[in-house]
């Protein structure tokens, strides 16, 4: 159910009076105002919807027509800042387009310039306006010299309609738009996140695995030279080898286990956590309480989750227990990991990719929520939610 509050003090008009307050002077030069705003926004619309719609069959219609829905956002701008400063309407700024450069390219930022709402309901507010500024203009004129003992109750009818088109028409629907600000910048998230992986996953391969199997082959090459003439030293360097190539298979196993761990894919979270706290440092208590499994990618994002965070108690908490909790709420997965140690833990930076901010970053992408809770020397609590999907899903 939606419920309708009352607008903030600041944002309703003062009662209505019949003496000439500054209040009412300010909503007769909005009134006297209305005719030439509006004739400007009304030609500049049909200007630019006519130019842009004509030469869409060619290379130069439909960018001009982007261009000119950009214009027409500084318009609303305008309109926006008329209101707040003459009728006290105070209304948010939608989110600005952003540029080629931040929207992947030319063509993405053609077509969200192209399906911005906030330009296309500005430009409806243009071309409706004209009438309405002829009405208000001829009014306003004829009551101060007409209509003066009611001019200041015609005034404030006249502008609460004018408040209503500023509300309805020039400012952010429900946050929508600022919700697709949100989603286009969690999409930034991930995309960062994937190529930092990819990185380290290569910068794992070639600093580990890959030159322990060069060295390998190297060692093999060397062994089968001496094999007729010192055949001793060929099976030393042949034992070698073969304790070079169980070392390349458990680093080949960590690194798939940090790709995604066969325990997590056949048996789900409690036993691919569980196998995470075996190898903490410090004693691990682990709680899975789940009547089913999630989607595979919500599982993931969890195992990883808590993965890292118990590196971090490893590491840096100094902690003598910790514990693992995760169960379901209604439609989110909750994880609890908490410890005992020093504390002092925070979500620090912004762009780093690691650490708690990259946690933090990784679960808002997926619109979940990450929670520290880490006072100086009281152990740490991170609470983390994640939006509960049904596997297959």
């Amino acid at each position: 159910m939606t419920v309708n509050l009352p607008a903030p003090a600041e944002d309703r008009p003062p009662p209505v009076r019949p003496v000439f307050g500054r209040e009412t002077w300010k909503e007769i030069a909005h009134l006297l105002m209305n005719l030439p705003m509006a004739i400007i926004g009304f030609v500049y619309t049909v200007f630019m919807v006519s130019m842009g719609g004509g030469l869409s069959v060619t290379a130069i219609g439909l960018p001009l027509l982007a261009c000119g829905l950009y214009v027409n956002r500084l318009l609303g701008r305008t309109e926006r800042a008329r209101a707040r400063a003459l009728l006290g309407v105070r209304v948010d700024e939608p989110t600005p387009i952003p540029g080629p450069a931040r929207a992947g390219g030319f063509f993405p930022w053609l077509w969200t310039s192209l399906k911005d709402p906030v330009a296309w309901r500005t430009s409806l507010y243009g071309l409706i306006r004209l009438p309405w500024g002829i009405l208000t203009f001829t009014l306003a004129l004829v009551g101060l010299f007409v209509l003066w003992p009611v001019l200041p109750y015609l005034t404030r009818g006249l502008t609460n309609v004018d408040r209503a088109m500023v509300r309805g028409l020039l400012s952010p629907v429900d946050g929508l738009e600022r919700r697709i600000a949100e989603l286009e910048s969690d999409r930034g998230v991930v995309v960062d996140t994937a190529a930092a992986d990819l990185r380290r996953i290569e910068r794992d391969l070639h600093d580990g695995a890959q030159a322990r199997l060069v060295a390998l082959a190297m060692g093999l090459g060397l062994a089968k030279e001496k094999l007729l003439e010192d055949p001793e030293s060929a099976a030393a360097m042949v034992d070698e080898a073969h304790g070079e190539v169980k070392i390349a298979l458990q680093e080949l196993r960590d690194l798939a286990r940090g790709i995604h761990p066969a325990v997590l894919t056949d048996r789900g979270l409690d036993a691919a956590l569980s196998s995470v706290a075996s190898r903490c440092v410090v004693p691990v208590k682990v709680d899975v309480d789940l009547p089913a499994r999630p989607a595979a990618a919500i599982e993931g994002i969890a195992y990883f989750t808590v993965s890292e965070l118990l590196q971090n108690v490893s590491k840096h908490a100094r902690a003598r227990i910790a514990s693992v909790e995760v169960w379901r709420s209604g439609a989110r997965l909750l994880i609890r990991v908490s410890d005992d140690g020093r504390g002092g833990a925070a979500v620090a930076g912004t762009g780093g990719g690691t650490g708690m901010a990259g946690l933090a970053e990784r679960l808002g992408a997926v619109d979940g929520v990450f929670v520290v809770d880490s006072p100086e020397g009281g152990g740490t609590v991170v609470t983390a939610e994640l939006p509960w999907r049904d596997r297959g899903r």
